[in-house]
């Protein structure tokens, strides 16, 4: 079987031979996660082109769609899930609401909050690439048996638990 080598293994072997005091252990997980969620994040972009939303959105209405009933959350909410400052946040909602993926209402509780609900075409929307986006990232782990992939899971993990 031929031993193969990928970006980090370079980079690895240049480190070695410039800076062979440098213990290079933990770039060797650290620089493929990073380069991995690269790739991962590009290839979920890509599959989703034809649905007509953009990575973001499809993390935004995911979040929304997997609250349940009444499928309505605060903005506070939805970025606990994903990963935008505030102000990239409401201008995606604006721009989620223009697409007339969601709404906005008044929170019952608290009139200052403005709660983003799902429509029903953003509902149709996020079904549909849902299903594209969890086909894509089974294809993106089919070469690890599912031994492998649990336990890459655990290892995920204990490392986001221990540092995030």
């Amino acid at each position: 079987m031929k031993e193969e080598f990928d970006t980090v293994d370079r980079l690895v072997t240049e480190w070695k031979l410039e800076r062979p005091d440098l213990d290079v252990d933990a770039m060797q997980v650290v620089g493929r996660i990073i380069k991995l969620g690269k790739v991962l994040e590009k290839r979920a972009s890509s599959v989703l082109k034809d649905s007509d939303i953009h990575y973001t959105d499809l993390d935004v209405l995911a979040t929304i769609r997997r609250s349940g009933k009444p499928y309505q959350l605060a903005p506070k909410q939805i970025m606990d899930s994903v990963l935008l400052t505030s102000g990239a946040m409401t201008a995606l909602l604006d721009r989620l609401t223009k697409l007339e993926l969601i709404y906005r209402a008044a929170d019952n509780k608290d009139g200052r909050v403005k709660l983003a609900g799902l429509t029903e075409k953003g509902m149709q929307v996020i079904d549909k690439a849902i299903k594209i986006r969890f086909k894509e990232a089974d294809l993106s782990v089919n070469v690890l048996s599912e031994n492998e992939r649990l336990a890459l899971s655990d290892l995920l993990r204990k490392l986001l638990i221990s540092i995030g």
